[in-house]
C-alpha cells in the first residue's frame, strides 16, 4: 500500500533530499579540489624544496649570520634598511653549539633562499660564513668579523692582539657555554647602542659553546669568493688592528666606520651600504 506524504512530511523529505544533494556536491567538489592539489603537488614534487625569494640575474638575495651573544634580531635594522632599497634579506638562526652545527644551520637557510646570494656575517659568524660550500654564495661581507685561515681557530684570531681594557674576561660555565657579563653590553659589546637596546641585547643573548671557537677551520670560502670587510674603528671586542690584519690577509675590499662592535645596531646605514656595494647594485638617491 503506497504511503502518501502529507504536506509536513513532503517538506521534510524535500529538505532531506536537498541536504543529501548538497553533501554529494560538496564531496564532488572536494574530490576534484583534492585531485587538483595532488596533481599540482605531483607536478611540483621536483621543486618541493624550491628556493624562496628567487633573485634575478642582476640582483642578489642577502643572508645574514649573527655573532656570539646575539640572535637574528640583531640584524633587524639592516634588514629593514635593505628592504627599503629593494633588497630581500634573511637572518640565519645559528644554535652557537659548535662551529659545525652553525655551518649546518647556515647551509639549511642557504638551501631555502634563491641565488645568487651575498652572505654577511658579524663577529664570530665570520668563521661560519667561510665554512659553507654553497655555490649560490657569490660574495662575502664581514662586519667587524673574525676570519680564521685554514688551520687556525676562532680563538686564535680573537686573542691575536692585546685586548681592550674594557673587554670582558671570558670563561665557560659548567656546561661549556660562554656567557657575556651583563655590564659588558654597555662597556664593550654595544656602548653606542641606546640603553633600551642594550637591555634587550642582554636579555636575549645566546651563549656560545667552547666547540665554536676551539676547532681548527678548513679552507675558508673567502679564499675563493670576493669579500668585503667593514672595520669598526671603536670596537672594544675585536680590535681595529686585528680587523685590519684579517681584512688585508683576505684581500678584501675594506671600508671603515666610526662604530662599536655592533655597527649592525649602532651604524646600520654603513652596513647596508657595504652589503649593497657587494651586491653590485648601487641604487642612487
Amino acid at each position: 500500500m503506497m504511503h502518501v506524504l502529507k504536506s509536513g512530511e513532503t517538506m521534510a523529505a524535500a529538505k532531506g533530499l536537498n541536504r543529501r544533494a548538497l553533501l554529494m556536491r560538496s564531496m564532488s567538489v572536494a574530490g576534484a579540489w583534492g585531485a587538483g592539489l595532488g596533481l599540482h603537488a605531483a607536478r611540483g614534487a621536483p621543486n618541493a624544496a624550491q628556493s624562496i625569494g628567487q633573485a634575478s640575474d642582476v640582483s642578489a638575495n642577502v643572508v645574514l649570520a649573527h655573532g656570539a651573544w646575539a640572535d637574528g634580531s640583531s640584524w633587524s635594522k639592516v634588514i629593514v634598511g635593505l628592504n627599503a632599497k629593494g633588497v630581500k634579506a634573511w637572518a640565519a638562526p645559528l644554535p652557537l653549539t659548535s662551529l659545525a652545527d652553525d655551518i649546518a644551520a647556515l647551509d639549511r637557510m642557504l638551501d631555502r633562499v634563491g641565488g645568487p646570494i651575498v652572505l654577511a656575517g658579524h663577529a664570530y659568524a665570520g668563521a661560519v660564513i667561510a665554512g659553507t660550500r654553497s655555490e649560490k654564495v657569490k660574495r662575502l661581507v664581514y662586519v667587524t668579523a673574525l676570519a680564521p685561515d685554514e688551520g687556525e681557530t676562532v680563538a686564535d684570531v680573537f686573542y691575536r692582539a692585546k685586548p681592550d681594557p674594557k673587554a670582558p674576561k671570558l670563561a665557560p660555565d659548567d656546561h661549556g657555554l660562554i656567557w657575556l657579563p651583563e655590564e659588558t653590553f654597555a662597556a664593550a659589546f654595544a656602548p653606542n647602542a641606546t640603553a633600551e637596546e642594550r637591555v634587550v641585547l642582554a636579555a636575549v643573548q645566546r651563549p656560545i659553546a667552547v666547540q665554536c671557537i676551539g676547532v681548527k677551520v678548513g679552507r675558508p670560502l673567502w679564499r675563493d669568493r670576493p669579500s668585503w670587510f667593514l672595520v669598526a674603528e671603536e670596537d672594544r671586542m675585536i680590535g681595529r688592528e686585528t680587523q685590519l690584519f684579517m681584512a688585508e690577509r683576505m684581500k678584501a675590499h675594506i671600508r671603515t666606520v666610526s662604530a662599536d662592535h655592533t655597527p649592525i645596531i649602532s651604524s646600520p646605514g654603513a652596513v647596508v651600504d657595504i652589503i649593497r656595494e657587494a651586491i653590485g647594485e648601487a641604487v642612487k638617491g
